[in-house]
Parts: C-alpha cells; structure tokens; sequence
C-alpha cells in the first residue's frame, strides 16, 4: 500500500488557461498533508514559469482539534469531514480556517 492510500480532492477549479488545485491526505503518522497546485497566467505574481505548489502538513497532535474546528467530533475521520463539508468552493474557507486557527502548519512551497 501507498502512504497516500486515500486522497481527497477539495478543489479543481479551471478559468481559461488557469487551473487550481487542491488534496488532502493523511500520512500513516496521522499527520494531514495539504497539497496544492496553481497553474497559467494568473501566477506571475509568484511564479516566473506559470507554476506554483505548496505543500502543508499539520502535526498529528493538532488533528483532534481541527477536527472539532472543522465541524467534527471526536473520532470523526478527518477525511470523510473534509469530503463531506469542505470541498468545491467551501476550499478557500478551509484554508483560511486553517490560517486562522493557530494551528502550527509546516508549509513548503515551489
């Protein structure tokens, strides 16, 4: 088996030569990894070859309480909550959440 076994897709948006994307999934540590990808015009202002990524993981320990900031409850698959709540357009109020949180957020970008 993968570590990535399951992955879920919280946005894949295109607008002309621009497309935005954004996973989701947890490591066998239980940690959450964030994962996203613009692409075209609209990066320039961060990128001078129309690609920008990111990668963001969240400490297991801090699992439990995004959890309950996301709506769940103990024991909640945080997963099936991201799927089930915070897909589509409900993306970007997930990341500002998380922004928000103070929940400590490693974040690697390209």
């Amino acid at each position: 088996m993968s570590e990535r076994e399951r992955q879920v897709k919280l946005r894949e948006e295109r607008n002309g030569r621009d497309s935005r994307h954004l996973w989701a999934w947890v490591d066998a540590q239980g940690r959450l990894h964030v994962d996203g990808q613009d692409l075209g015009p609209s990066t320039a202002t961060v990128s001078s070859d129309g690609e920008y990524e990111w990668f963001q993981t969240i400490a297991a320990e801090h699992v439990p309480r995004l959890i309950g900031l996301l709506g769940g409850k103990p024991g909640n698959d945080l997963l099936d909550l991201l799927e089930a709540r915070w897909t589509g357009a409900r993306a970007a109020d997930f990341e500002k959440l998380l922004r928000e949180s103070g929940i400590p957020v490693e974040r690697v970008t390209f």
